[in-house]
């Protein structure tokens, strides 16, 4: 029987067989006090949510999380939202798996987009950012990382290559915002947008499932990257025989710190110079973009023509086609 995709899933449909990634399990209590388990179902395509009623201590403790299942059962709609329904679970042996199947990847070429970002931060012309920038850039083991990492556990760009993608949509938008902004440093933005997320490749792991690592949890990825910032100025004083000048590298930590804007999303500081200011809005346009696009894509129920309640963007989305399908040109 062929796969079954997450994205393809329709309410009412059966399923017979069919072998998932578990994000995420939890074993929870109903009002009547008996037993269920909530989890998250994945494949390249997407997530789902999955729900195992009158369940057991032992039915949990079968699924892996990280791992995957082969459940049987049936596909549900629940407030405007997929949900599977379990009624049988087999593990799986992972070595019978292909990932490609299972981790959403970039539908871009990785090469490419790698080659553009180094295009686009080799126009920096300060020679001590530039330094700085090449530190990270000739970092292999790194850069092997930054290509592959996704930009979010789940929020946005949350696939292989997703940073990749999201740190070169933000160095494009930030090429074509910057010339109407002379006095603007070109050379902070550019390598605060290249830096900015770029400590996510620490923070995230993903090998079989996007999950945090124990030094993402305990540090996060700013901290991570003010950290990494210090240690290639200190590489690159050593390698110039000069002192790397304070006050690039207090700007460029200080855009990573203040990146997420405010200290509620989890900035240690709020924008305090017009470079992190751009890089802050820069970032959070891709970001809010990319998520509302995937929400509404998500959104699988056609009689209505609103998402439910989105927690990152704080608000449902108006899905509807609003031009009627006529083209921007039209």
């Amino acid at each position: 029987m062929a796969r079954r995709l997450v994205a393809d899933l329709s309410a009412g449909e059966r399923i017979e067989s069919q072998v998932f990634l578990v994000s995420s399990k939890d074993l929870r209590t109903t009002t009547q006090g008996s037993l269920y388990i909530h989890a998250i179902l994945a494949d390249r395509t997407g997530q789902i949510v999955a729900r195992a009623w009158s369940a057991s201590e032992a039915m949990y403790q079968v699924i892996p999380e990280g791992g995957f299942i082969e459940v049987k059962g049936r596909v549900e709609s629940y407030k405007g939202n997929l949900q599977f329904i379990i009624d049988a679970i087999r593990p799986v042996d992972e070595s019978s798996i292909d990932l490609a199947d299972f981790l959403p990847r970039t539908s871009r070429d990785i090469d490419e987009m790698f080659q553009r970002v180094r295009e686009i931060v080799g126009e920096i012309k300060n020679r001590h950012v530039r330094a700085l920038v090449d530190e990270f850039l000739n970092d292999e083991a790194r850069m092997a990382l930054f290509r592959r990492a996704p930009a979010a556990r789940e929020l946005h760009h949350a696939y292989v290559g997703g940073l990749l993608e999201h740190t070169l949509n933000v160095l494009e938008l930030a090429r074509l915002v910057l010339p109407r902004y002379p006095k603007v440093s070109a050379d902070l933005v550019l390598a605060g947008v290249f830096l900015h997320d770029l400590g996510k490749t620490a923070e995230l792991n993903c090998s079989t499932n996007f999950e945090y690592t124990d030094e993402g949890q305990l540090l996060g990825h700013i901290s991570i990257c003010v950290t990494w910032i210090d240690a290639a100025t200190r590489r690159v004083s050593e390698r110039t025989g000069e002192p790397f000048p304070e006050r690039i590298a207090w700007a460029l930590q200080h855009i990573v710190l203040s990146h997420h804007g405010r200290a509620e999303f989890g900035s240690p500081k709020l924008p305090a110079i017009p470079e992190a200011f751009a890089v802050h809005y820069l970032d959070n346009l891709d970001a809010k973009l990319e998520m509302s696009k995937s929400v509404i894509e998500r959104d699988h129920d056609s009689g209505r023509d609103w998402t439910s309640y989105h927690r990152g963007l704080e608000t449902r989305l108006f899905k509807a086609d609003v031009l009627g399908g006529a083209t921007n040109g039209d």
